[in-house]
């Protein structure tokens, strides 16, 4: 009975969720850098939002799947 090996359903739960926080939180981190501060090309800027976003929304994706919201 090993506390850590037993918490979680799946082997790799804890590494999907670890990995999807990781990337929301790089891209919290960028935006929060204001890339459009530094950058004169509007075009550039908005393509760089745009992926950020998107890897917001992937990383809590990958987070939200690889939870299975079980409660000891």
């Amino acid at each position: 009975m090993n506390a850590l090996t037993d918490r979680f359903d799946d082997a790799l739960e804890p590494l999907g969720i670890a990995a999807g926080a990781f990337l929301v939180l790089a891209g919290l981190g960028t935006i929060a850098g204001t890339p459009w501060s530094t950058n004169p090309d509007t075009v550039a800027v908005a393509i760089q939002v745009v992926g950020v976003l998107a890897t917001v929304a992937l990383g809590a994706g990958l987070a939200y799947l690889s939870w299975s919201g079980r409660q000891r």
